[in-house]
């Protein structure tokens, strides 16, 4: 699978262009798991290079969790996986002390968060307490435990799942939490072919287990290091203020987009620069993911959700309000 190079010219920093082909090596091989959805695989690289992380919300049986697992495969990176449930303990996340009787002093076991990719299955599925561990680990990649803080090692990406069908037994992620993940994803039902596909797979064989890592996490680090370099002009700056602006302006809006959501904006359009061929960001980018990036960090209006209104049909409407500044290199 070759990632769109939609209107843009050909890199001539070498770097950058190593920088497209490993990408495309990763969506190739998470597509040979994920059948059909290449535009999603595309968002989680995306986030992969710009150093954010990503909640998945889909039904059942759609392929949150191979997803997740699929991607983190491709990266011979440092993987941990932590099943949400009720009973969780934020010390099972973080880690704990533990007392070691032959050296008399307590010994520090990490949990699974000091992982390169975490996988965090059914995240709503624990209680606030538990939740409200991650927020420190998400955004300033440490720890603090017993009063010691532990940085995270990088890369760092947390790729949570939930289910949007079923609360009983679920405790709804708050604002703050949300505001941490860079983009949400849905995987929706496949099309026909590509379901026919998926069955044949499955039934067949097992395509995860035949999937080999295809970079490191050196190499990951070095396109998160390239796509930094990606220009974004003072007017298209501007301009993501103004949509900003316009979902704290909206009447259909109760709570608008915070200033960390306009950061991460912009760090995803230079990774979607980077996959489009470009050592520039263009309007097309920010307008591309701005759904994804904005609609989980805004509250409606009672009267909007009364009437049936989505997040992202509010953000794409709010879209067609924000003058467009033209392109500049």
């Amino acid at each position: 699978m070759q990632i769109d190079t939609r209107s843009g010219a050909a890199f001539q920093d070498a770097e950058m262009q190593e920088v497209a082909r490993r990408a495309n090596r990763i969506a190739a091989n998470v597509a040979s798991v994920i059948l059909g959805k290449e535009e999603v695989i595309q968002a989680c690289i995306v986030a992969l290079l710009a150093g954010g992380h990503i909640i998945i919300e889909d039904y059942p049986g759609v392929g949150k969790t191979l997803l997740a697992k699929a991607l983190a495969r491709s990266v011979s990176c440092r993987f941990a996986r932590i099943q949400f449930t009720p009973d969780l303990l934020p010390g099972d996340v973080t880690g704990v002390s533990v007392f070691n009787q032959k050296t008399t002093s307590f010994e520090f076991r990490p949990g699974p968060i000091f992982a390169n990719i975490v996988l965090a299955d059914e995240i709503n599925r624990s209680s606030p307490k538990t939740q409200a561990s991650l927020l420190e680990c998400m955004e300033e990649r440490q720890a603090t435990i017993d009063n010691v803080t532990r940085p995270i090692a990088a890369p760092f990406m947390v790729i949570a799942t939930q289910n949007p069908i079923e609360y009983e037994g679920t405790y709804p992620l708050p604002e703050a939490q949300l505001d941490r993940f860079m983009m949400r994803l849905g995987l929706g039902y496949p099309a026909a072919d590509a379901e026919e596909a998926i069955l044949h797979a499955q039934t067949s064989g097992d395509p995860f287990a035949e999937l080999d890592p295809v970079l490191g996490a050196e190499e990951v680090l070095a396109m998160q290091k390239a796509a930094r370099r990606v220009t974004v002009t003072p007017a298209l700056r501007r301009y993501v203020v103004d949509v900003l602006a316009a979902t704290r302006a909206s009447r259909d809006v109760y709570l608008g987009a915070s200033p960390r959501a306009g950061i991460a904006l912009v760090r995803a359009a230079k990774a979607l620069a980077v996959l489009c061929g470009r050592d520039y960001v263009v309007p097309q980018d920010l307008k591309d993911l701005s759904g994804r990036v904005l609609s989980h960090r805004i509250i409606l209006a009672p009267d909007t959700r009364m009437h049936g209104e989505t997040d992202e049909a509010v953000i794409a409407r709010l879209l067609e309000t924000v003058p467009v500044p033209r392109p500049e290199r």
